[in-house]
This record gives C-alpha cells, structure tokens and sequence, in this order.
C-alpha cells in the first residue's frame, strides 16, 4: 500500500514510521526545513526511539513539500497537521486540515482520508457532507510527547470512527503493523470519535487539576503529599499513576483541547469542565504566591520546557511563572534552559553554565526534576514533582 502522511509532527512522523514497517510512505510538510531533515535521516524534533530509527534506516521514509504527485499515487492519506486554538474565534483553527482535504479529494478522490489531527466536535461529518466525501474517517491518536513512536507501536485502544467499510479498512492498515487485541478496537461514528480524543484530554488535564489542587492543600497545611497521594492512589478505582503534582498542566494538547470540549458545550449545562482551566491558573497563581513567600531575591527557572523529555515550549506553564515574576521587586530572576540561546524576557536573565546558575541562585524553580538536578540540596530547590515522572 501507498500510505501518505501529511504534517512532519510528533503525530505525523511517529505514524510514518508506523507504516513503513509494511508499506511505501511518503511524508509532506509545508516546513522545507523539517522536510530536509528527514530526507537526511535527522529528527526534526526529539523522540530516542524515532532518532533511533532514522539514523539506523535514512532511506525508508521520503519527504516533500509538493506533494501532489504522492497523493495522486496514495490509498490511505493520513492528516495529522496542526489546529491550533483561535480564541478569536471560540475554538479550533482548521484552515491547513481544510486545505489539504480539499486538495486530497480533488487530486485523488479515491484516496481514504484519515484524519488525526485534533478537531471540533462535528468537524467531519461537516467536511464530508460539503465536499460529498465518501472516503473519509476520524482517527483519535493519544500519544505522548517524547513517546510518540514507542505509543504509536504501544497503543492503548485503535478508534476510527466512520462508515463501517472504510474504518475496516482503515483498521486493517494499523493492525497489520500493530499486534493489539480485537478488545482495544473500536469502530463508531465520527462525532463520537471526535468525542472521545477531546474527552480523553480533559480527564487527563482534571486528573492533574486533582492532584495539583491536593499538593496545594498538604502544602498549605504542613502535611506530606506524597504520603497522602499514595494512600488515595491505592484505591483501584483511582490507580496509581498520572498522580504526580505539577505547578500546571500545559504544553500543546491538554490546554486546547479542554478548551474546545467546553466550546462543544454551548448550552448543555457542565461545572466539572469549565472549572479546569481555571484550576490551573488558581494553581499557577498558587505556586507564584509560593515563591514570594520564601523572600528568595535572585530566582532560578530550571528548564522551560513543557514536560520533561520534551524539546519545545508550547503552553508551558513554566513561561508563564516567569512571565509572573519577571516585574516582581526586589526579585531578580535567571533562567537555564539548554534550548535557548538568549533570554526572551528583557528582565530575565539566561545563564549557560550550569554550575553558576546554581551557586548565583537563592532558590531554584522547577516543575520537574531530573538527574541534572535532582541531587541538589533540596532545600534550594523548590518542586512540586514527588515521583520524578511525568507519567
């Protein structure tokens, strides 16, 4: 099978590798740097198991900016390009997924469209009725930055949503590459898939509401959280996992797409949703206070990163603590950040040298820890990570 992929992203690539196991991909992407990287064998982005396998078969995947004649030749074209979420316009911005589906249809209407890009609730259905599509289903991805390849040969569940011909089909292409039981597939429609990526991504960001809210309250009341959280966890039904406190959630999926379930809303009543992104900015000012508390004069930001193991700084919550503190008197804030190059605040410092940045600060900042620091005097350093896991 000729399998196309459009968007060179941690979504995009990871399922281009997927498939390269068994067919002939062919990766797009209007970025010309992304597109050489690839042709070269590099990673745009980071992810050891995609770097891994890059560098170990450079030949295997092409990529292009042009890619009408790929599509001309594709029997499944898979969409996973970026939408963003416009606040101007209360939701998703769908302008690139609109683009290229209208383009796929035109250049090869018997081409099956798979959409994994991140959509409002209806989108598809939408798209297919106004285009008169017939070949076109909705595919949640629910992957991890940092992990995209190893949750792309490790999924949880397969869900496409469509009409039940082209699903199979669809479903076919991904379990010929994957060994996964008929119990983690599921077929239906494609509002209810919609559904169940956006749904998904608000539980999770709930669940970090929970846990932040929980570190707020032990820390406020001098009680050990950690002692705390595994009691909780060790009820079954709650599970001990993705338990592990931060000063917010952020980064580019769980902010958006909590934001888009509640545009879906409109009118049906809901508390527990549209109290989620105010938990996190309540925790954000929390933890602000926090600091000022402690009086330290000279701050350090350790890593601006979104999550650890990331590469990028997408919503991370740790700019906007900066952005907090930046015009506090009497506070002078440095960060270090390997990624950087220069300071992107006028007021903020950036400091290279790793060992200088912890002896010119007073107390140092970061959502989490790793083996850089982790072995510094903990009381220098404030946290609220208890596992030393993002997961």
């Amino acid at each position: 099978m000729n399998v196309v992929v459009v968007g060179i992203g941690y979504v995009g690539l990871s399922n281009a590798v997927l498939f390269s196991k068994k067919h002939n991909v062919i990766l797009c992407d209007v970025n010309v740097d992304k597109v050489e990287a690839i042709n070269k064998g590099i990673s745009p982005f980071r992810d050891d198991l995609i770097e891994k396998f890059l560098s170990e078969n450079p030949n295997v995947i092409a990529a292009t900016t042009d890619p009408t004649d790929a599509y001309c030749e594709a029997d499944f074209v898979i969409v996973a390009v970026n939408t963003d979420y416009d606040e101007s316009l209360g939701g998703f911005n769908t302008t690139n997924l609109d683009s290229v589906i209208a383009d796929v249809n035109k250049v090869n209407p018997k081409a099956i469209l798979i959409v994994r890009s991140t959509v409002p609730v209806g989108y598809t259905q939408a798209i297919k009725n106004k285009l008169n599509l017939t070949n076109i289903v909705f595919c949640p991805e629910f992957l991890r930055e940092g992990r995209a390849l190893y949750d792309s040969l490790n999924p949880s569940r397969i869900i496409v949503g469509g009409s039940k011909d082209i699903a199979k089909s669809v479903m076919d292409l991904f379990c010929d590459c994957i060994d996964i039981k008929d119990s983690a597939t599921f077929y239906m429609s494609l509002d209810e898939a919609e559904s169940v990526k956006l749904f998904s991504n608000a539980y999770l960001a709930m669940r970090i509401g929970f846990f932040n809210e929980l570190h707020s309250y032990a820390l406020s009341k001098g009680f050990n959280a950690k002692n705390i959280i595994k009691g909780v966890s060790a009820d079954h039904r709650i599970g001990n996992y993705y338990n592990n406190p931060s000063f917010g959630y952020g980064g580019y999926c769980l902010p958006k797409d909590t934001k888009q379930l509640i545009s879906n809303f409109e009118d049906i009543p809901n508390n527990i949703l549209s109290s989620i992104p105010k938990s996190n900015i309540t925790r954000r000012r929390f933890v602000v206070d926090w600091i000022k508390k402690n009086k330290a004069r000279k701050i350090g930001i350790y890593r601006l990163i979104a999550k650890k193991d990331s590469d990028n700084f997408r919503n991370s919550i740790m700019i906007d603590i900066v952005k907090d503190l930046e015009n506090e008197e009497k506070v002078q804030v440095s960060i270090y950040e390997p990624l950087l190059n220069e300071s992107i605040w006028e007021k903020v410092g950036l400091e290279k040298d790793f060992k200088n940045f912890v002896k010119s600060c007073d107390l140092i900042i970061t959502n989490r820890l790793d083996s850089t620091i982790q072995n510094l005097d903990g009381k220098k350093i404030f946290t609220a990570d208890l596992f030393a896991t993002d997961l």
